[in-house]
Parts: C-alpha cells; sequence; structure tokens
C-alpha cells in the first residue's frame, strides 16, 4: 500500500484529474488546502495498493495542541475488503513517524459502524461525543498504542 501525495495545486495533479475515482476528492481537496495550508506529511492522499487506486486519506491539517485528526475512505468497489483498516493503520504509523508525542483523534457518525470498526482494529477507543462544525454530533476516537492508558 502506497499514500500517494495530493499537490497543493490542480495542474499539479495531472494524474488525478481524468480519473473518475479522483475527480471530486481532488477539487475538494485543493479547497480544503487553501483553507488550512498545504504542510506535508499533514495533507491528503490517494491511496495506491496492486497498481489500483482504491481509497483516499487525509490529515484535517497539520497539529493543533498536539493533536491531528485522521480521515480516510475506500473507494465504493474496494470495501469489505480490509482497505480501509490498512490505510488507517498508515496514517498513524506516518503520524507517529513525523512526531512521536502527537495524539491520533478520528471521528465518525454516532453510531457503530464500518469506520468504527475500522478505528477500533487499529486501537483508537472511543472517547466522546463532540459537536464538529460541520458534521454536528459525531464520536470522537483517539489512537491508544497496545498497553497504553488514556
Amino acid at each position: 500500500m502506497r499514500l500517494i501525495p495530493i499537490k497543493e495545486n490542480l495542474e499539479e495533479n495531472i494524474e488525478f484529474i481524468n480519473n473518475p475515482l479522483c475527480k471530486d476528492a481532488i477539487q475538494m481537496t485543493i479547497d480544503f488546502f487553501k483553507k488550512v495550508g498545504y504542510m506535508p506529511p499533514w495533507i491528503g492522499y490517494f491511496i495506491e495498493e496492486e497498481g489500483k487506486l482504491v481509497g483516499s486519506a487525509a490529515y484535517k491539517g497539520k497539529p493543533v495542541n498536539g493533536r491531528v485528526e485522521i480521515a480516510y475512505g475506500t473507494f465504493v468497489q474496494y470495501q469489505h475488503q480490509g482497505i480501509g483498516t490498512r490505510i488507517c493503520r498508515q496514517l498513524v504509523e506516518l503520524s507517529l513517524a513525523t512526531d512521536p508525542t502527537v495524539i491520533i483523534t478520528a471521528r465518525t457518525l454516532p453510531e457503530e459502524n464500518f469506520s468504527t470498526l475500522v478505528l477500533k482494529k487499529n486501537n483508537f477507543i472511543y472517547t466522546d461525543i463532540v459537536d464538529d462544525p460541520e458534521d454536528g454530533p459525531v464520536w470522537e476516537w483517539v489512537y491508544a498504542p497496545a498497553g497504553s492508558i488514556l
């Protein structure tokens, strides 16, 4: 599995612009960069596995107050194959390789679903319901390495 960085400007992302899987996400990601800044590795990525684009992932900006939020998704035809779990793991590993002290968070709809399962498989624990400015009430999760206590 390989994280392919989404570059800051549309014209730098030629390989994704005409791909129907990427078309919507690419513009949304670039617009997000304009809002929060472009600071690798705290950016968006497309995910390649076995030569195919299988999903996307992102940090929702650089760490703030020692915390960074991750987001990820698998393209429909690749769902239910463990790819989301591996994407999440890649984001955690990159976060900790970049800053071993960062607290990694994620947010989900306030219900048990595939995203909550992916997070549990990657040692995230549910911490609270928070009011997200864009999504309303959501469950917040925090990465807890095996053996740690939050």
